[in-house]
């Protein structure tokens, strides 16, 4: 049996991992610094599941009641559609560049371009959100554990707030900087400290709940789980897109790539592994918490508005006690932290990439000689962090808000345009097999569905004033205003750089391509 291979010329070199060379380029970064588990770490950690929890447990509460684990699953079911498309464009082309390259690859330099900016964006208001919760929790567990209100009051002085925001963000930067190794040994020590206090949450929780502690308490059903019960597809559609914002961040195991050990396979397995750990751990403190507490309005339950932004600092002196209810505090931190310092990871390194294949400037594709790391990248990344947050900070707590909510937009934005991309790319190769149809086809198609339809529906409810602070601009709401105008301003910054690198524009650097057509005679 002979084999007819009709592969462009470029396309027909192998690199180490089996991926095609074409014209995708090596970047310099450091090789094999991290394994599996190590992969899986970075995605658990730039997830932030105790962080998540925190700030959306209740908020997901008050919008479907006892249905809150239900929506939880639901959320899980596009992330682990679109999990699958990551997965296998990244054994045929282990970029760093991820989205950003794989778009290029399927639909050309604009669309690539944009799904790149969608990611970018997203992680500088996502890393700035960060910030400013690990700086109120710093004061928060400082003021706890001096048992002094002064201290604790210091997060609202805007002047001690903002600074240490800016502490903070350095920190991060500087560990990233300094390499995966780095950023790998810090990730095993925050990582396993907030399972394991999650872990001790959940169990005092179910303790508290059979002894019938508190009075809001409800007992377990199996009802809890069904997503077709929850009251109306609004409220559905509100819990859906908090649930998608709680899985958001573990195509950062991708992103690191090509310093994975076994960068064409690794990186898929523990983005997987990656979100079996964090629908496992929503999904029990979930059900924990709302066994003991319920899910209601009033006192302790997970709806009351009044607590429901922060859950944990409601829950932690009643469920776990005066002593170990600090170590909530500890384990939100700790989330806040590490998710801080992973997440640079994925916009330095789709930077670098966007550099490297001259879709912005060549400066950003310098990789630091010793650490081997997108230095400049890195560093741009947390002065536009610090300089976002400070600024917002300054002109309103309302406007921060909104940039927060609008983040919703971005996620589901890059995310579906990934998934498209998967099947758009690998559409030669649908009929080999029913296991290709359905994991390059099929399941990536319906996740990009899902998180468009998201995108859609949240579009819609952004144009409402009462979404988000209630703030509007000219009778718009300016979640709305936020939003759009973001995707708006890439599509500017995306045209003048098509001035200054009409190469990449011209699909002559990165091309549209699909893989090799390999005919058996």
């Amino acid at each position: 049996m002979t084999q007819l291979d009709v592969r462009p010329p470029q396309a027909a070199a192998e690199t180490e991992s089996g991926a095609a060379d074409g014209d995708v380029r090596g970047k310099g970064l450091g090789k094999g610094s991290v394994g599996l588990v190590g992969s899986a770490v970075i995605g658990i950690s730039t997830v932030a599941p105790v962080y998540c929890l925190t700030s959306t447990l209740g908020s997901t509460a008050g919008e479907v009641g006892v249905r809150m684990p239900a929506v939880f699953l639901a959320g899980f079911l596009p992330m682990l559609l679109v999990a699958f498309a990551y997965r296998e464009l990244n054994k045929a082309v282990p970029d760093c560049g991820t989205s950003f390259t794989w778009t290029v690859k399927a639909f050309g330099p604009r669309v690539g371009w944009m799904c790149g900016w969608g990611l970018v964006i997203a992680t500088i208001i996502v890393l700035s959100n960060l910030a400013g919760v690990a700086t109120s929790y710093f004061w928060l567990l400082a003021g706890q554990i001096t048992g002094n209100d002064a201290i604790a009051a210091l997060d609202h002085d805007k002047t001690a707030h903002i600074a240490t925001c800016l502490t903070l963000i350095a920190a991060a930067t500087a560990i990233s900087y300094r390499g995966m190794t780095a950023t790998k040994g810090v990730q095993y020590t925050l990582v396993g400290l907030q399972l394991a206090v999650l872990a001790i949450f959940v169990a005092m929780a179910f303790r508290k709940a059979a002894a019938g502690t508190f009075d809001t308490g409800v007992h377990f059903s199996w009802q809890w789980m069904n997503p077709f019960a929850v009251e109306s597809m609004g409220a559905f559609t509100a819990g859906l897109s908090l649930s998608i914002f709680m899985y958001w961040g573990w195509d950062t195991c991708l992103t690191a790539n090509e310093e994975t050990i076994g960068s064409a396979k690794t990186p898929g397995r523990a983005s997987l592994i990656a979100m079996v750990v964090l629908v496992g751990s929503y999904l029990a403190t979930g059900i924990a918490a709302q066994a003991a507490v319920g899910s209601g309005t009033k006192g302790l339950g997970l709806g009351n508005p009044e607590t429901s932004g922060n859950v944990f600092a409601a829950l932690a002196g009643p469920v776990m006690g005066p002593l170990l209810g600090i170590l909530l505090f500890v384990a939100v931190l700790a989330s806040a932290a590490a998710s801080l310092q992973t997440t640079f990871i994925p916009v330095a390194r789709t930077v670098l990439a966007m550099s490297t294949y001259e879709a912005l400037p060549a400066s950003y594709a310098k990789v630091h000689p010793r650490f081997k790391t997108p230095g400049r990248a890195t560093v741009t990344a947390g002065v536009a962090t610090g300089v976002f947050y400070t600024v917002m900070s300054l002109v309103s707590e309302n406007v921060l808000t909104d940039t927060i909510f609008a983040l919703g937009l971005m996620i589901c934005f890059y995310y579906s345009l990934t998934a498209f991309a998967c099947a758009w790319y690998f559409r030669r190769e649908l009929r080999d097999c029913a296991r290709d149809l359905l994991f390059k086809g099929v399941f990536p198609v319906l996740g990009g569905l899902l998180l468009a339809s998201v995108f859609c529906k949240t579009l819609v409810d952004m144009w409402n004033p009462a979404y988000g602070s209630g703030s509007t601009v000219l009778g718009v709401g300016s979640v709305f205003v936020i939003g759009v105008g973001l995707l708006a301003l890439g599509l500017l910054v995306m045209l003048a750089t098509e001035r200054r690198s009409p190469a990449f524009f011209r699909g002559e650097v990165l091309t549209k391509s699909t893989p090799a057509l390999v005919v058996e005679d």
